[in-house]
């Protein structure tokens, strides 16, 4: 049997290299920019509630050929956090926003496969408000920009013409004690025009 999967996974490991190698001949004829190869997309985000989170992160690249693609990407959120005590009062609350920008860079092993890299740098503005039980409140703000490079995988698929969703998981390698990606996991699921 798994001599059986083996030999399918060949064959079709084959398959998509010869129809690689015809489609990449193509564009080769016809040569300069082909603007069908812009990829244009990004992801939206958000939760509500005692942890709010909003997120916009629009990306534009190019796709060289069929195995690089590379671009720029732009990050945009908003959040806020609300600790409460045992009788439902709010002792503190949080608020950040993140705007961040960099590169980007995708390698495809495969049509549907693909390893990113994403190296960026975040400005972050905080405030941290905290309220005492006689109505006082004291807050800090406090500004600062930090490095992320974030690595992964993902999978796209085509869902008509040249429009696609795609799913990722990334991980910020430097993990900066400030960076907005902390220990996580980062999930990333978005649409995209020529993906």
């Amino acid at each position: 049997m798994k001599r059986i999967f083996l030999s399918l996974l060949f064959i079709l490991a084959v398959h998509l290299a010869n129809a690689q190698y015809y489609k990449s001949a193509d564009t080769l004829r016809r040569g300069g920019f082909d603007k069908s190869r812009l990829i244009i997309g990004g992801s939206l985000g958000a939760v509500f509630g005692d942890y709010t989170n909003l997120d916009i992160s629009p990306i534009v690249g190019y796709r060289f050929n069929d195995y690089i693609a590379a671009g720029i990407n732009i990050n945009g959120q908003y959040g806020s956090y609300r600790l409460r005590d045992i009788n439902d009062n709010t002792i503190q609350r949080d608020k950040y926003t993140i705007f961040g920008a960099g590169v980007w860079g995708r390698v495809y092993p495969i049509p549907v496969l693909f390893v990113h890299i994403q190296p960026e740098n975040n400005f972050i503005n905080q405030s941290s408000t905290y309220y005492n039980g006689a109505g006082q409140k004291t807050t800090y703000k406090t500004n600062y920009s930090v490095p992320s490079l974030l690595v992964g995988a993902g999978y796209t698929q085509g869902i008509g013409g040249r429009v696609g969703i795609g799913i990722s998981i990334l991980y910020d390698v430097i993990q900066d004690a400030r960076s907005p990606y902390r220990n996580n996991v980062v999930y990333r699921v978005g649409a995209g025009l020529g993906f």
